[in-house]
């Protein structure tokens, strides 16, 4: 969804946080820049766990946007506030909204990058990273012409444990939020964060689909008459229309995959159910997203199971598939093919 081959580091500082604010080391200096091959590392590092995320949120606030203090401390930045001091208060206030006993201590890095390509436009960028456990690595060095090793604890490549890019976009900005451990704690995301979805072109891509399979499988067959293969087929249908088009069209979309006046409606009713139940604002119209219907493309599933004796994949020409029932009435398929491999 983000590009970042343009994208430069423009301040970088790293900060030791613990769980209780004594063992907790707050820097003063920015990360020396100039190393070219170093700069290389952390960009990679910091930015290309969100290259394949296909959710968006934002800042929000049960009163007002205004007191939520990570947006502030991120609007300060942009507006050019002093870095280090709003990196310190975001290490404070992570530490504030860390008061749990199973919070790991760990680096906080915050950094500002300018030139991140989303949808087409460049925008400023803050990142906001927290890494909890260190891997183990040896270095070999050659002192008084013998070869020493050593062990040493760094990051490697890992990524991550939490991490939160804030896009500068219109406010309430748009954020891309990495948490790997959200079972166990909620504070990164609901006390230090505070965020909500963005009604945005990537996620109205994600719930469409969603509302779209959840149909399919689930409603379809108790207003019609439908085999697993015809379901199979619309799914298929459905994935298909955005895979194909860069802008969905809803009217457009139902007619291409439905194409049926009865099943257009029973649709309609349940996706506005749907919508009702889970809060949802979408728009009928608006650009597809190539991210997200690639990740949602997983869970539409293509198989069609007999039994425990067969997987039939079904991908293309549904009128090649028949289904039937013979004079002893076992049930069958029958599939017509040119070539096989």
């Amino acid at each position: 969804m983000i590009k970042v081959d343009e994208t430069t580091l423009k301040k970088f500082v790293v900060h030791k946080i613990g769980s209780e604010e004594s063992r907790s080391v707050l820097s003063n200096q920015l990360w020396p820049q100039g190393d070219e091959d170093s700069e290389i590392i952390l960009k990679k590092l910091l930015l290309n766990p969100f290259l394949n995320h296909a959710s968006t949120y934002e800042f929000t606030h049960e009163v007002n946007i205004e007191y939520n203090v990570l947006f502030g401390l991120a609007k300060s930045i942009l507006n050019g506030g002093d870095f280090i001091e709003s990196s310190k208060s975001i290490a404070q206030h992570l530490i504030s909204a860390s008061k749990h006993a199973n919070i790991n201590d760990g680096d906080l890095f915050v950094a500002e990058f300018d030139g991140v390509e989303l949808n087409g436009n460049y925008v400023q960028a803050l990142g906001i990273y927290k890494f909890e456990e260190k891997e183990n690595f040896l270095e070999t060095n050659v002192v008084d012409r013998r070869s020493v090793i050593d062990r040493r604890k760094g990051l490697s490549s890992r990524k991550p444990d939490k991490a939160c890019l804030i896009l500068f976009t219109e406010e309430p900005f748009t954020l891309l939020i990495l948490d790997n451990n959200s079972k166990s704690t909620d504070y990164w995301q609901n006390e230090f964060i505070k965020h909500r979805s963005k009604n945005d072109f990537v996620n109205n891509t994600t719930d469409f689909l969603t509302i779209t399979k959840n149909y399919i499988t689930e409603q379809i067959g108790n207003d019609f008459e439908v085999s697993k293969a015809d379901q199979i087929d619309l799914l298929n249908r459905s994935v298909d229309y955005f895979k194909k088009n860069e802008t969905f069209v809803k009217d457009e979309f139902e007619e291409s995959v439905f194409n049926d006046a009865s099943v257009i409606d029973s649709f309609r009713r349940y996706d506005e159910r749907y919508k009702q139940e889970h809060e949802l604002e979408m728009d009928d119209n608006f650009q597809i997203s190539a991210q997200a219907v690639k990740k949602q493309q997983r869970v539409f599933k293509s198989v069609l199971k007999l039994d425990k004796n067969f997987h039939v994949y079904i991908h293309g020409n549904r009128d090649l598939i028949e289904r039937g029932v013979d004079d002893n009435g076992r049930k069958y398929y029958k599939i017509y093919y040119e070539e096989e491999s």
